[in-house]
């Protein structure tokens, strides 16, 4: 089994309060020109992952993209896989997902059992996590393909049952995503009432797109925020979330 090199980097950090930033990228998505100004500004400092996957990923784009990230930039690289063939040896870790908040087997422990003979012979770190999809207010990708219903914004007792759950279950993260494109982000109540009821890192993403949302969702209690859409539609918003995560941890907020 691969160091939990990674993983126990969050809980540290998680100890001293200090917050993290990822990337996601996807590689149906990403510009390639894009690509070279997100690489530019992560290097200068504030990105701490990058996560690689989304819905309709194949392997040769996923290898390619991990690949020439991995020529460019020493950030580590983690695996956001949509399905159970949307695995790599080129990168450090996996969030390996159970979508706890919908009812589809698959996705449950279904396309786990097909990668677990992978996994278990590969160097990846593999990072349990329970994701909860969050209604951010559009049919997202992650909805459609799942055949899930997302947890109602307004229903925080329902996502604190759920995650409680995870954490029980034995997961090691719990991540709440409003989803790519997302209109309306993950409430700070949410966040708030999810963070106070488990002790396991909290990520959350979907509709991230300004460094005052990003700081509000630090303060609710998420560990680790998760941009993407906005990023790869406008890379230059990156420069002002990475400021903003350096900002929050030199302050000790």
């Amino acid at each position: 089994m691969a160091n939990l090199h990674l993983y126990q980097g969050l809980l540290e950090a998680r100890q001293k309060g200090e917050k993290r930033l990822a990337v996601l990228l996807d590689p149906d998505k990403i510009r390639p020109g894009h690509l070279d100004s997100i690489l530019d500004i992560a290097a200068a400092g504030g990105v701490h992952y990058f996560f690689i996957g989304g819905s309709l990923v194949v392997n040769d784009m996923l290898d390619n993209l991990l690949t020439d990230i991995r020529r460019r930039c020493a950030i580590p690289l983690v695996l956001f896989p949509g399905n159970s063939f949307q695995l790599s040896y080129r990168a450090d870790a996996i969030l390996f997902l159970s979508l706890i908040s919908g009812r589809n087997p698959e996705l449950l422990i279904g396309q786990h059992v097909i990668a677990a003979p992978f996994l278990k012979m590969s160097p990846l770190e593999i990072i349990s996590t329970g994701y909860m999809l969050i209604d951010g207010g559009v049919m997202t990708s992650v909805q459609y393909m799942s055949n899930t219903c997302p947890i109602p914004a307004n229903k925080a007792d329902i996502a604190v049952c759920t995650a409680l759950a995870g954490e029980l279950l034995g997961l090691k993260m719990i991540y709440l995503d409003a989803g790519s494109g997302a209109q309306n982000p993950v409430p700070e109540s949410m966040i708030e009432a999810v963070r106070g009821a488990v002790n396991v890192p909290l990520l959350v993403g979907g509709g991230i797109r300004t460094p005052e949302k990003a700081a509000a969702n630090w303060r609710a209690g998420a560990d680790l925020l998760v941009v993407g859409s906005a990023i790869e539609q406008d890379p230059g918003r990156l420069r002002e979330l990475a400021a903003a995560v350096e900002e929050f941890n030199g302050e000790g907020v």
